[in-house]
């Protein structure tokens, strides 16, 4: 058997291919469910539409979504002057650092924001008029602190102050489309960045292989007998950020919150050996975690203060005699960590990256959009297809698939199942 690569010395410009800018869809089709999908099984592809998606599934799959929902994370503030400072809220800061409380927090917060044209605001507050339930409402922001990578702490204070800051951000913001679709957002943007089974409000950046779903194809997978569950991951702006690094190894992941509810674990136990496909990159992300979080349960008699899944804990070799850790195991260690807490949902953060020579626990398969050249998805893609990533990327743009966010979708499975 060969010996897996080293995530830490891959390199990413072995990651690249060209993707010419006609190809990037600016806009989704009318229909969700009409886009294309290309079906990679076993290595051999097919071309097919996304309404055909429960044809093509195996038999007895659990598919797993991401019902976080996107927020108007993009304030445009005026300096006193006139000039137009952009905000792109990231994380809360004070005074919740999680993000449930820290959108339902009134009058003032902190948040790590990213600042757009901001070299003229040296100092004293910028402002945002907009309107809330037909009332003139205000939004004052003022920097704080800047942080090395640029990031700026930004405290936010409003009037009326009795709003919940989800409510400011509703009202005053703007969707983070992506960067490369080089537009501001739209009402129809306001429908379409968002999945039809969004839920909780938290992202800065689209699950975006949930865009394909509908009403109608949901009600038909219940039909054929194929299984859904949801987990929550807050997608951060980090997803948009390139490698920079000639290598892994000097690339940071950023920290995403996982929200995992308890019927969920029961739901993955209960459903193994069958496959399990998660939709979209964010949802296997969080499925991988949870084998991660559970096993250092397993191994730790005492848990710590946060549950939080390390960029290379997956890559760490066993210590001499310690036996490797069952999914079935990690996941009955997390229902006992819920019980011995009283708690119903696991909330937890992740940082892992899935690059080749990671080995799968609890996916089979993924239903994903085509990422961009040189991106952390495309090291998990070819970390679940090894080598076989490139036939489907050139047989991808040989046949004109759309790509990135409003593009179109794959159906990835590795192996022969169903």
């Amino acid at each position: 058997m060969p010996t897996p690569p080293d995530p830490h010395q891959l390199r990413i410009q072995d990651f690249h291919y060209d993707l010419p800018a006609e190809r990037i869809a600016p806009e989704p089709l009318p229909d969700r469910a009409a886009s294309r999908l290309l079906v990679s099984r076993a290595g051999v592809i097919t071309d097919k539409t996304f309404r055909d998606l429960p044809d093509e599934l195996p038999a007895d799959s659990l598919l797993i979504f991401n019902d976080t929902r996107v927020v108007r994370a993009r304030l445009m503030a005026q300096r006193p002057t006139g000039g137009v400072v952009e905000l792109f809220c990231l994380e809360p800061v004070a005074p919740h650092r999680a993000l449930e409380p820290a959108l339902q927090q009134t009058a003032a917060c902190t948040w790590r924001c990213l600042v757009g044209n901001g070299r003229r605001w040296k100092s004293g507050p910028v402002s945002l008029e907009f309107r809330f339930a037909g009332q003139p409402a205000t939004l004052w922001a003022e920097r704080q602190a800047t942080e090395a990578g640029g990031e700026s702490l930004i405290d936010f204070r409003w009037e009326p102050s009795s709003l919940p800051f989800a409510e400011v951000l509703r009202a005053a913001g703007h969707l983070p489309l992506p960067p490369y679709l080089h537009r501001t957002d739209t009402a129809a943007d306001a429908v379409r960045y968002q999945t039809v089974y969004a839920a909780h409000e938290g992202a800065v950046a689209a699950p975006t292989a949930g865009l394909h779903f509908t009403p109608e194809l949901l009600a038909e997978l219940g039909r054929r007998g194929i299984a859904t569950g949801q987990v929550t991951l807050h997608v951060g702006a980090g997803t948009f950020q390139p490698v920079k690094a000639e290598t892994m190894a000097d690339h940071p992941m950023h920290a995403e919150p996982i929200i995992v509810q308890a019927s969920l674990l029961r739901q993955l136990l209960a459903h193994r050996p069958r496959p399990v496909i998660a939709v979209g990159t964010t949802s296997l992300r969080t499925l991988e975690s949870l084998y991660w979080l559970g096993a250092a349960l397993v191994r730790s008699p005492t848990p710590p203060a946060a549950l939080q899944v390390d960029q290379w804990q997956p890559y760490q070799p066993l210590a001499a005699g310690e036996a490797e850790i069952s999914a079935e195991a990690a996941l009955q260690a997390l229902l006992a960590h819920l019980e011995a807490t009283g708690s119903a949902a696991l909330e937890a953060s992740t940082r892992l990256l899935i690059a080749p020579g990671y080995r799968f626990r609890l996916v089979q398969g993924l239903i994903t959009n085509f990422h961009q050249p040189e991106s952390t998805l495309l090291l998990l893609v070819s970390a679940l297809l090894g080598t076989g990533w490139r036939a489907v990327y050139d047989h991808a743009l040989a046949h004109r698939y759309r790509f990135l966010s409003y593009g179109d979708s794959s159906l990835l499975l590795p192996s022969l199942i169903g």
